[in-house]
């Protein structure tokens, strides 16, 4: 029974993400997605004969800098290899990649785990490399490719097989995402094939005293979060029933490499993983090593900011904000750095939090942008912020004066007025009001005199006929003030 081995589940990921560089790594075609295939090539990216390329140093540079956001090892020196295999996609023949010696290594990541803190995750390496073509199956009996995005800069980030849970997976992708866009070097658009994820997975089973490991298998080409996740627990029960029945290891069985079909959430069997040796690796000799000193180092890691999970921590301790709301909050650069002057501005952050993440994501999520995108200024912001804080606007009036601000671009003092959202607080206007509503509804205010059961109710209804009275412009607080020495 599956169920009663003891086991790990062990996991790597290869995350290979394009950098948003205008031109490709090794010619000056445009890298855009959508335009029309194969408009967008070159002789270079062909592959045609007696063609050199050219580095893209903006690439480079860019690798270098995620890299050191990675705490990796910066190399002074490295260069460029050829790994030959042939597919239709790849005209060359041959990828133009880095080997043995990578531009980066020995690194780590930290990822938030729910409940459990962050957990440190090694990173082997982190190396430049060419995208390959695309390869089209929807124009019948026969394949087409699309030769567009041969050539991209693909940075190519190698963990340690430090992971053991599907959500430790996942959590690990979304970091990246989160990395790669704060420091502006990529969309990470995963529906545009910006990031691709490709576990490596086998298990450590425990049976009898003795300790086995299943074959490896890596999943291929995964475009999503979810895929992601669900593909490694797919597989990790698709392990444990085949070493139930085979009884196969990593020393009597094979590498496989496997699809995943969304449809059917299953793994499909691909091809027997190749080994190195495999794709006779060698030198680029049309390429130059690249050499790092210390100036052009400092300069690339100069451009470094605070990560999303730092930012995420201060978060917490600095505002005093949930886990999540700092995690949404921080999820985007721009986002944050939003907030960050809206309280400046002397808004409590809380309220900052709650008017930017309920209403001002919700507003950017329907117009397809970004929240800075809306128009809106922090200043004008905060002050729509402390407008709610001194009970000028109830907290649902200042919802609805964000959205208008978005709309008209007014100011929320303004727009107040207009809307008639201005609260009445003046003790004596109100309180005319409320010995009204008492003489009305005697029955309530006996029932909140008695200190009984329906107390608590009694004294909710006659707050909310003061309101209704109001039209909904009377400050709850000093209503509930006034009711409260009146009943006492």
């Amino acid at each position: 029974m599956t169920s009663q081995l003891d086991y790990t589940l062990v996991v790597g990921l290869e995350i290979h993400v394009q950098l948003s560089t205008r031109s490709k790594l090794f010619c000056g075609c445009a890298v855009e997605f959508g335009a029309s295939a194969n408009s967008r090539v070159c002789p270079v990216c062909l592959g045609m004969p007696g063609v050199l390329p050219v580095m893209n140093r903006q690439a480079y540079e860019d690798s270098v800098l995620v890299a050191s956001a990675l705490n990796c090892k910066i190399a002074p020196f490295t260069k460029w290899d050829r790994k030959s295999y042939y597919y239709p996609d790849l005209p060359k023949n041959f990828q133009t990649t880095q080997y043995d010696l990578p531009l980066s290594y020995d690194g780590f990541i930290e990822i938030p785990i729910e409940n459990a803190g962050p957990k440190r995750v090694r990173i082997t390496r982190a190396h430049l490399e060419e995208d390959a073509g695309k390869n089209l199956h929807s124009s019948g009996p026969f394949s087409q490719v699309d030769l567009n995005r041969t050539g991209t800069p693909l940075l190519e980030i190698v963990t340690e097989p430090d992971l053991n849970a599907p959500a430790e997976v996942k959590a690990l992708a979304m970091e990246l995402q989160r990395i790669v866009r704060y420091l502006g070097v990529s969309e990470a658009d995963m529906q545009k094939g910006h990031m691709r994820f490709e576990p490596n997975i086998n298990l450590l089973i425990r049976k009898e005293g003795r300790e086995y490991k299943t074959p490896i298998t890596e999943v291929k080409n995964l475009n999503s979060f979810r895929a992601l996740e669900r593909s490694v627990a797919f597989e990790t029960q698709r392990q444990l029933d085949a070493f139930c029945e085979t009884g196969k290891t990593m020393v009597s069985g094979s590498k496989t490499t496997r699809g995943w079909d969304d449809g059917r959430q299953v793994t499909v069997l691909q091809r027997e993983k190749e080994e190195a040796h495999d794709y006779r690796y060698f030198p680029e000799p049309d390429l130059l090593p690249v050499e790092m000193d210390a100036a052009w180092l400092k300069r690339i890691q100069s451009r470094l900011c605070e990560l999303p999970l730092q930012k995420q921590t201060r978060f917490v301790h600095a505002y005093r904000l949930s886990p999540y709301d700092a995690g949404v909050l921080s999820a985007d650069r721009a986002t944050a750095d939003f907030f960050e002057k809206t309280v400046g501005h002397g808004a409590e952050p809380k309220r900052v939090c709650n008017l930017l993440t309920q209403v001002g994501l919700k507003l950017a999520n329907e117009r397809d942008c970004g929240l800075v995108e809306l128009g809106l200024t922090s200043r004008a912001v905060a002050d729509l912020v402390l407008m709610v804080t001194r009970g000028e606007v109830s907290a649902s009036g200042g919802n609805t004066l964000l959205e208008h601000m978005v709309t008209s671009g007014k100011r929320p003092e303004v727009l107040a007025d207009e809307l008639q959202l201005l609260q009445k607080s003046d003790s004596a206007e109100l309180e005319i009001i409320v010995d009204k509503i008492l003489q009305e509804q005697d029955k309530a205010v006996a029932e909140v005199r008695a200190r009984g059961k329906k107390a608590k109710k009694a004294q909710g209804f006659l707050l909310g006929q003061v309101m209704q009275r109001t039209g909904g412009q009377a400050n709850p607080q000093v209503v509930s003030e006034l009711l409260a020495k009146k009943l006492s």
